[in-house]
């Protein structure tokens, strides 16, 4: 059985150029992989069902993305067969991982080729945007530069920098932060290059350490150590090494409250070197 990784993604940097008139914001950020992730599994069935025979706690299944990910490649591609399908789940939800959006991506790409449906890569991106602005970028399965949304991205190529990402224990809802009157929306867009020559920072970061106490004390307790800012809108926070060793030290001092780990920043996703490897 062929173990089908659904990799974490940090945004190194975030920033938000505008609001739109459909209430979303137009965003400017850098997607690594990390090496680090959920697992899945898939079994094909000759009929048509869909189980997901681990189910995640608090996520009914027909909201979870696993699930609708599945039925949304059989509705496109006309497949009559079906997969039971399980999860090792490491991932927090509500981390600002892309946890869910990663695990519908594996999904798609993994079924896409076990069910032999043939569906191309920017098709499997177009189901994937309707299930999240994140998930194209996991089947893609590079490093990349994204706008708008976070549906146009072009391929980057960012160090690959050894991490140590901690979750504050509380879950941040993008809304929260989205809704927030202080949010900065208007840093001025730039290109990649000029991006990639600028210290890297999150314009999320600051609502977050204002509304919630339990990340400012993780920020402020990392960048004692090292450069370290919030991934996403929340709530994990990671600082950033240039060897694991370095990142291990500072995670072995680390005081009771805080959980993490450390994992190293991939430019090629743990997903795609397993697709592969099974063409």
């Amino acid at each position: 059985m062929v173990n089908w990784p659904s990799p974490a993604k940090l945004n190194l940097f975030l920033y938000i150029t505008g609001r739109r008139p459909d209430g979303y914001h137009d965003l400017q950020t850098l997607f690594q992989f990390l090496d680090y992730g959920d697992t899945l599994n898939f079994t094909v069935r000759q009929d048509d069902q869909i189980r997901l025979l681990t189910p995640l706690d608090g996520v009914p299944e027909q909201q979870n993305l696993i699930v609708r990910a599945a039925k949304r490649l059989q509705q496109f591609s006309g497949c009559k067969l079906g997969a039971d399908i399980t999860i090792e789940k490491i991932l927090p939800m509500g981390g600002g991982l892309g946890g869910g959006s990663s695990n519908a991506a594996t999904v798609l790409v993994a079924l896409n080729h076990l069910w032999k449906c043939h569906v191309t890569v920017d098709e499997l991106c177009q189901i994937g945007l309707e299930l999240g602005a994140d998930v194209p970028v996991f089947i893609y399965g590079h490093a990349a530069f994204a706008e708008g949304v976070g549906e146009k991205f072009q391929p980057a190529e960012p160090k690959e920098k050894w991490y140590l990402v901690a979750h504050p224990g509380v879950h941040i809802a993008t809304p929260v932060i989205f809704s927030d009157a202080d949010l900065i929306r208007n840093t001025p867009k730039r290109s990649l290059l000029t991006l990639l020559d600028t210290p890297f920072s999150n314009d999320c970061e600051p609502i977050a350490r204002k509304r919630f106490p339990e990340v400012e004390q993780l920020i402020s307790w990392l960048l004692e150590y090292a450069p370290s800012r919030l991934t996403g809108t929340g709530a994990c926070v990671f600082a950033e090494f240039e060897s694991q060793a370095a990142a291990l030290n500072v995670l072995k001092q680390a005081p009771e409250w805080l959980h993490g780990f450390v994992a190293q920043g991939v430019n090629t996703s743990p997903l795609q070197s397993v697709l592969s490897r099974q063409e």
